[in-house]
């Protein structure tokens, strides 16, 4: 356990996998059954859960729980107080463990300071999910979304800016920060080699 930082006040259960490089901070709590890429941060009061796999360079900030059957691929920024879930229709009195359902967040996506993300939804490469959203259903690549329940309103970039480009139709339109090319069709963006 060398290979990663973990604050004294940090729980990790024996058997999790944590990567090289990976910080785990105050009050976190890293469950047995949890894989965690390189070069993670997990903020003050992180859960992590034993049927979790998160890939290397995310970053997920405090009071955040990622619960069973999450999984975020390489590159997500998960936000202050987010919330995931693994049952879509709990009660106290009713054990549905048996229920959980599968969540993926794909690589790069960025999930804004106290949004829900309701289980069962795909968040596609590097969409950006506004603070306070709420996500009950699949969610494209490269989407803005905000609001509740989530509408998109946009396109963002690799780098985490807004594209200038309409919701539908065909379109083309350049990030001025990093000077990549991107193409709407089909509903679809796509990067222009």
């Amino acid at each position: 356990m060398s290979n990663f930082y973990k604050h004294e006040s940090a729980i990790i259960d024996a058997g999790a996998e944590i990567g090289q490089g990976s910080r785990v901070w105050h009050f976190a709590h890293v469950c047995s059954g949890a894989k965690i890429g390189e070069r993670c941060s997990l903020g003050q009061n992180v859960f992590i859960g034993n049927r979790v796999v998160i890939g290397s360079d995310c970053k997920i900030q405090n009071n955040v729980s990622v619960y069973d059957n999450v999984h975020l691929e390489e590159g997500v920024f998960c936000g202050p107080s987010m919330v995931f879930t693994n049952v879509y229709n709990p009660r106290a009195l009713i054990e549905r463990k048996n229920e959980y359902k599968d969540t993926l967040v794909k690589q790069g996506a960025t999930l804004g300071a106290n949004c829900t993300v309701v289980c069962g939804v795909t968040i596609g490469e590097y969409a950006f999910i506004g603070a306070g959203a709420v996500i009950n259903k699949d969610v494209k690549p490269y989407a803005l979304m905000v609001g509740v329940p989530a509408k998109q309103i946009g396109w963002m970039s690799q780098y985490g800016e807004k594209l200038d480009l309409p919701l539908e139709g065909e379109a083309q339109t350049i990030c001025p920060y990093t000077e990549q090319h991107y193409q709407l069709k089909n509903g679809q963006i796509s990067l222009i080699e």
